[in-house]
């Protein structure tokens, strides 16, 4: 579908960057109402499009708001989501129906891909995509995000799948649906709060015009669906995997014990790891969210080479 028959809402600096033909990264903004209280999400978001601006690429943070899909925020609409307590958190399965019923929700990896896509933007920057929920065997408990991915051709650059689901399940799930997975700067992919999983990346790339060239060749080649960046988080934010084993560990214990499930889990368990953690994993999730938008910033603008 072509962007102009979309349902999209541009800020007016993404609508002036559009026209321009400047670098654009989409972000999502479930981060913003799921991931953190009020006024620490607005901080953080704003902190986000900061580096982004400062590495030349222009922001596009998207959500659902009173019903209109918006990519691109301004000061008043990010700080209205900031503080939109019961915001729906959107996948591929709800993004229209919050539209329709002009309902106000934040957007996930896949539906912030959708609407990347919709809107012509080619690369995205997030914390981490989800995956195969652990036990995922009993529950099928899955998430959208791999289907999009494999369908979807936009760049998302993560820190990885969030080290609370199971890692290599993700992994063979992205390799079936012919996902490429590159780590960026080191052989092991990373696992969120832990720069190493213990598990071998399946590609290796060192610099965003190598990103970009490999980008430009799938688009040559006619192969559709998104690609994957793992960015391991700053050495110096880092929480080890052994130790941060331990917190996932206790958080799942702690979900089962509440019959936390579904679309629950995810927050349910951030939060009680940041409880746990004494909030040691938030800093660590804004530092390698924050490295991602640098990053992402970066391919989008040597995709515009």
């Amino acid at each position: 579908m072509s962007s102009h028959k979309l349902p999209i809402t541009y800020s007016a600096e993404v609508a002036v960057a559009k026209s321009e033909g400047r670098a654009l990264v989409a972000l999502e903004s479930t981060i913003i109402t799921h991931g953190m209280p009020y006024p620490g999400n607005l901080a953080m978001a704003r902190s986000v499009e900061a580096i982004i601006r400062t590495e030349g690429a222009v922001p596009a943070t998207i959500a659902v708001i009173n019903g209109v899909l918006h990519v691109g925020l301004d000061e008043q609409e990010l700080e209205q989501l900031a503080r939109t307590p019961d915001a729906m958190k959107l996948s591929r399965a709800d993004l229209a129906f919050a539209m329709a019923e002009g309902r106000t929700g934040a957007t996930t990896v896949a539906a912030t891909m959708i609407s990347a896509a919709g809107a012509g933007i080619k690369v995205f920057a997030t914390g981490g995509i989800g995956g195969v929920h652990r036990k995922a065997e009993e529950t099928f408990d899955i998430s959208a995000d791999l289907e999009e991915l494999s369908r979807t051709g936009v760049i998302v650059v993560c820190a990885g799948a969030k080290a609370i689901l199971d890692v290599p399940k993700t992994l063979e799930v992205l390799e079936t649906k012919g996902v490429p997975v590159v780590t960026y700067g080191q052989d092991e992919f990373p696992a969120f709060w832990s720069r190493r999983s213990g598990l071998k990346s399946p590609l290796r790339l060192d610099s965003p015009a190598a990103i970009a060239r490999f980008q430009k060749m799938r688009d040559e080649l006619g192969i559709h669906g998104g690609l994957l960046i793992g960015n391991p988080v700053p050495e110096e934010k880092e929480i080890e995997r052994e130790e941060m084993e331990i917190y996932i560990n206790r958080a799942l214990e702690n979900a089962e014990a509440d019959g936390i499930a579904g679309k629950a889990v995810t927050p349910y368990l951030l939060s009680s790891i940041f409880d746990i953690t004494e909030g040691r994993s938030l800093d660590t999730n804004i530092a390698l969210v924050e490295n991602n938008a640098r990053l992402a910033a970066r391919i989008a603008l040597a995709l515009n080479d």
